[in-house]
């Protein structure tokens, strides 16, 4: 980042930052009734009920700055929030926004963190209505609580699934993790040798990475032709975990197809070309923020004519456990070997 035309953030003090951060903040929702700028935000969600989900991102655990472009964590950060409140078959339609950051961070910096900030809250049609900023004696942190709004018991839990029901997924799977594996390798052969980074044309899976998607186009889709499912939760942490999560909570068994696992093909391409199983990119890589869930039986037509969802499999009785069948008709056992950031 150029230091040329910098601003010490000192200069402004913290609420001169907070007015100039929020300077051309717009509201969208009419359930926003009092915005930044007060001790506190107020909300009315007008009779329906409200959804409440928070994040915590860290530097050096859950992004790393020389690789992420500012304006793409601003954009990264509402949508993984959001993706949450998505999950739960609500609309999100407030954010509240926390950070802290070191001394080498210039106001310039924050500016385009919150450009893709605003970016995102634009495209999702939510609001930013309150927040804190503080210092931090090494690194950025970055803290979220996304609020949403759904028609009283229409919300979707981790734990209504229930045997014979099918295991649906919107979009591909994979795509983030191998981004995020090209990036390292770039990163260590540069830290080493100096090298100029090459990422091979790989657009798609470095954009999975830095710059996901919430899959609001699903749950206006389950509105739209009244689909019900029965569970739900994105997947953060790759698709074995989260299904296992459903799991456990619907206390049920599960039937995967490791040939119905939607794959994109220029990744999987160039999963083979780093020696990598595609099918365990897809299982176990995490970060794409796409929409696992499971509906009944009945809705198979609607859900089979819709292009961004795949049937994956179905729930079983717990007894018969939690299994994958591999493209060669074997039965494994599916296991969680999804991205933990607590080790």
């Amino acid at each position: 980042m150029s230091t040329d035309n910098r601003t010490e953030i000192a200069q402004l003090g913290e609420f001169g930052l907070i007015e100039h951060l929020t300077r051309n903040n717009e509201i969208k929702n009419v359930s926003t009734i009092l915005e930044v700028g007060d001790d506190a935000a107020v909300i009315d969600h007008f009779g329906k009920q409200t959804v409440i989900s928070t994040d915590l991102l860290l530097e050096g655990i859950h992004f790393d700055l020389s690789y992420t472009p500012l304006k793409h964590l601003g954009y990264k950060s509402v949508v993984v929030n959001i993706s949450d409140i998505y999950a739960m078959n609500a609309v999100p339609t407030q954010i509240v926004l926390s950070i802290a950051f070191s001394n080498r961070f210039s106001l310039e910096a924050l500016d385009e963190f919150y450009e893709g900030v605003y970016a995102a809250c634009e495209f999702y049609g939510v609001d930013l209505v309150g927040g804190d900023t503080s210092t931090s004696q090494r690194g950025f942190v970055i803290s979220i609580t996304a609020i949403g709004e759904v028609t009283p018991d229409k919300y979707v839990t981790r734990s209504g699934a229930k045997p014979l029901d099918l295991i649906c997924v919107s979009g591909e799977l994979g795509g983030a993790f191998l981004g995020l594996t090209i990036l390292e390798r770039e990163k260590k052969i540069f830290n080493e040798t100096g090298a100029q980074p090459d990422l091979e044309g790989q657009a798609y899976i470095v954009g999975r990475l830095l710059k996901p998607e919430a899959r609001k186009d699903i749950i206006e889709y389950f509105a739209e032709a009244e689909i019900m499912p029965t569970s739900m939760m994105d997947i953060s942490d790759g698709l074995s975990s989260e299904l296992l999560h459903i799991c456990k909570q619907s206390e049920t068994g599960c039937v995967l197809y490791e040939d119905k696992l939607p794959l994109n093909d220029e990744a999987k391409e160039f999963a083979y070309k780093l020696q990598l199983d595609p099918t365990a990119c897809a299982l176990s890589g995490g970060e794409d923020y796409e929409l696992l869930f499971t509906v009944p039986q009945a809705d198979f037509e609607k859900i089979k004519t819709n292009p961004s969802i795949s049937i994956i499999g179905y729930i079983t009785e717990a007894s018969e456990g939690k299994t994958i069948i591999t493209r060669g008709g074997n039965k494994h056992a599916l296991v969680a070997q999804g991205w933990n950031h607590l080790k």
